[in-house]
């Protein structure tokens, strides 16, 4: 999957994690510089990785799903695989290891 989904609500979320066999999740907000600087990075992965459905959640415009994950700093990057939590990170990350997350 090449393209980012952004997401707008927890039943979208929930329908991607139970479609996808791997998801990665980049929990964002638009204030955030870390966030910013790891954007394009996430595009990357986006179009490298077609086996993986990227997704985005604005924890600003998403409150109920930054609560239900207990997201306390951004960026928070999740990686699910069939629908269950494989591994997770919290900060600034480099392209080779977000692809060794999604592996």
């Amino acid at each position: 999957m090449s393209k980012i989904i952004q997401i707008t609500s927890k039943t979208q979320f929930d329908e991607v994690i139970a479609n996808n066999a791997k998801v990665l999740v980049d929990f964002k907000a638009e204030w955030c510089g870390p966030c910013k600087m790891l954007n394009p990075i996430i595009e990357q992965l986006a179009e490298q990785e077609q086996n993986v459905a990227v997704v985005q959640v604005d924890v600003d415009k998403n409150q109920d799903l930054a609560l239900e994950y207990k997201i306390m700093s951004i960026p928070a990057i999740m990686v699910y695989e069939n629908q269950k939590v494989k591994s997770q990170h919290t900060g600034f990350m480099p392209l080779n290891k977000l692809q060794e997350m999604v592996k």
